[in-house]
């Protein structure tokens, strides 16, 4: 197929298959009906009402049975009928439509024989009168379906010289009245064909009985003009009053009778249909359209020459190949934005030219599908889009995370992988991490590298694993037994300083390695503030990494802990981020080698706030750093006495025993403010 057609590949092909056979199957299964519905439909909704002046309704309503006091579950009086007849005769109305079956009553009652002679001789006095005839069910002749008649009574017949029409009406599933109503030649014509030929339009002639059957027979699609109550209309009583009613609201117009959407006789059916402005109506009353009113719009079509033509289902089955195609192939060629503006100028562009061809030519087809059809390809573009860019994305990711984290492998395969080759950095607030593993040197002495190397992976694995990359930080080297690791970059973490704190935590909740039969402890220094992070190097090799002091004052952090005897410290910087939410104790306050500024120092004990069995400890713990720092050394000895006596193995408390011990007696200097100097790492 690719050596055919090159520009067509396998996403194309398979995009060009299901876009295209949506459409098809839509336009040619029941499925779609709906969507060829709509196209109807929503062509009145966009298009601007058409003024009609030359032909006005009067409605049967239910307004009109009280006002004349007449029933509503029988025939009216015929002589109200004739009394109307006279008065638009004399308001030189052109032509009178009757949406209205007056058949033989078989009455013998000489009051209603009466008003049947009065009527048939007002009909005969127009002299332009046509009526409609009742559909009885269908039969078939000489292969074809005709429908029965019941006729009007014989006095009026006469008197319209045969002038009925019927007024069969022919409402799709949804009761929407879509196609003109069916005219059978050469005898059975419909209402509307009836009053056509009355009028001498030019659609009903013909020089011979094909032209004329055809022109009869041909489908032909209704043009509204717009929504229910569109056209002249008022009631039956007003049409007779002319004080409500002047001679001008009749003359040279064509006047159609019949019942409105409300009325009906109890055993009959309500002459009302939905209006295709309906499903764009909220009221109830505009949502439907009486049957009077279509004949009236009927008539109209065939006298003005603008009811609406369908090209056909060949046109649609061959438009939705074409459209489905060009949105297949074009929209995934596209990147999404582009793909998401070329749908949407497509889909606006489709309603566009619809109109136009709606508006000049009087042509609707079921332009809806083509719609769908270039939704559902951009929706195809996508979904194959997003699918190609996530494995592409995968792969690269993959690659990158065999030298980086997979926190920033992701984020570098999200940009293209292109700043992992580019140099340059920016400060950011970041909480660093660094572990170390406790006499690791003697630890180790005499092991093979064969022998290590399994091992400290595994080590490796269980810290990053299990510990590090849960809480989502970022390894960014490892420094021989050494891990180094920071949060909030390369992705901003509000909570970054308890996810540090976190991962430390995890590390004490690990099964503890063991070489040489004796185990790995794992020493962790936390520090929280801002540092210079990006990739740093030249263009050939790069490293993403951190750099600053307050790097280097992690790394002091750590080492504290072989001095204090504790295995996780963390600075009053990130003790201001994550205080209250984990049990923490305050070891008091440091001057490390190499800085000038005092540091407070603070272990992490656990995640449980406030520990019962670390109450009392803690308490005196804290009162000792509190003499010390006030520079009451006897008492400072006393509390840490007493602690010794709850945790005869507490790590700080032995420390602080120690730098008493070595101090000088008496009281302490003038200068004493409570920090203890560091000369060793």
């Amino acid at each position: 197929m690719s050596r055919w057609l090159p520009w067509l590949d396998r996403n194309s092909l398979l995009a060009v298959l299901l876009v295209a056979g949506l459409g098809v199957f839509l336009t040619l299964y029941r499925i779609g009906e709906p969507l060829r519905s709509a196209s109807y439909n929503t062509l009145f909704a966009l298009r601007p009402t058409i003024p009609v002046t030359n032909a006005l309704v009067v409605f049967i309503d239910e307004e009109s049975h009280r006002e004349l006091d007449q029933p509503l579950n029988a025939p009216w009086d015929r002589r109200l009928h004739a009394r109307l007849l006279r008065r638009l005769k004399a308001a030189g109305a052109r032509a009178v439509v009757f949406d209205v079956v007056f058949v033989d009553s078989k009455s013998r009652d000489p009051e209603r024989l009466e008003a049947d002679r009065e009527l048939a001789a007002a009909s005969a006095e127009h002299g332009a009168v046509v009526v409609g005839a009742n559909p009885l069910p269908v039969k078939k002749s000489k292969g074809r379906i005709e429908p029965d008649v019941d006729l009007p009574y014989e006095a009026l017949r006469n008197a319209v010289d045969d002038r009925w029409g019927v007024v069969e009406m022919r409402p799709d599933y949804d009761q929407v009245v879509r196609t003109h109503p069916p005219s059978y030649y050469p005898f059975k014509h419909s209402l509307a064909w009836q009053t056509a030929l009355l009028m001498d339009a030019p659609v009903v002639r013909g020089t011979n009985d094909t032209q004329l059957e055809r022109a009869e027979t041909t489908e032909r699609w209704l043009n509204y003009y717009g929504p229910a109550n569109w056209l002249l209309h008022l009631s039956y009583f007003q049409a007779l009053d002319p004080a409500q009613a002047p001679d001008h609201f009749f003359k040279d117009r064509i006047v159609f009778i019949g019942s409105s959407t409300m009325t009906k006789y109890s055993n009959d059916r309500k002459d009302s249909y939905i209006s295709p402005f309906g499903q764009f109506r909220l009221e109830e009353d505009d949502q439907f359209i009486s049957g009077v009113e279509i004949q009236a719009t009927t008539t109209l079509n065939l006298l003005r020459g603008d009811w609406l033509r369908w090209p056909g289902r060949r046109f649609e089955i061959v438009l939705a190949l074409a459209a489905g195609t060009l949105a297949a192939v074009g929209l995934l060629k596209l990147r999404p934005a582009w793909a998401t503006v070329a749908a949407g100028s497509g889909c606006v562009g489709i309603t566009v030219g619809v109109l136009v061809v709606f508006a000049r030519w009087h042509l609707w087809f079921a332009w809806l599908i083509p719609v769908i059809q270039v939704l559902a390809a951009w929706l195809f573009s996508l979904v194959a889009n997003s699918v190609r860019l996530y494995v592409h994305n995968k792969l690269l990711e993959q690659t990158l995370s065999l030298y980086v984290t997979p926190k920033l492998a992701r984020k570098l395969a999200r940009e293209g992988g292109g700043r992992l080759l580019k140099p340059g950095a920016e400060k950011q607030e970041l909480t660093i991490f660094f572990s170390d593993i406790a006499g690791f040197t003697t630890i180790t002495e005499g092991l093979d590298s064969n022998e290590l190397a399994p091992l400290m992976n595994h080590y490796f694995e269980t810290a990053v694993g299990r510990c590090i990359h849960p809480t989502d930080g970022t390894v960014v080297k490892y420094i021989g037994d050494a891990i180094f690791a920071f949060w909030n970059a390369p992705e901003p973490q509000p909570d970054h300083a308890v996810r540090a704190c976190q991962a430390a935590l995890f590390f004490r909740s690990q099964v503890l390695h063991e070489i040489n039969g004796r185990e790995l402890l794992t020493r962790i220094g936390l520090h929280t503030g801002f540092a210079n992070v990006g990739n740093f190097g030249s263009t050939t090799r790069v490293d993403y990494t951190a750099l600053g002091e307050n790097i280097n004052l992690a790394s002091r952090m750590e080492g504290l802990n072989k001095h204090l005897g504790t295995e996780t410290l963390l600075t009053g910087d990130t003790f201001s981020q994550v205080g209250g939410k984990f049990h923490t104790r305050y070891l008091g306050k440091f001057i490390l080698k190499g800085f000038e500024r005092v540091v407070e120092v603070h272990e992490l004990v656990g995640s449980v706030i406030g520990e019962i069995r670390f109450a009392d400890r803690d308490r005196r713990f804290t009162a000792g750093v509190g003499a010390f720092q006030k520079g009451d050394l006897d008492g400072a000895r006393r509390c840490f006495q007493d602690v010794l006596g709850i945790v005869p193995a507490d790590g700080p408390t032995r420390f602080y025993l120690h730098i008493l011990s070595e101090m000088p007696p008496g009281p302490v200097a003038a200068d004493w403010t409570g920090s203890i100097e560091l000369h060793e790492k």
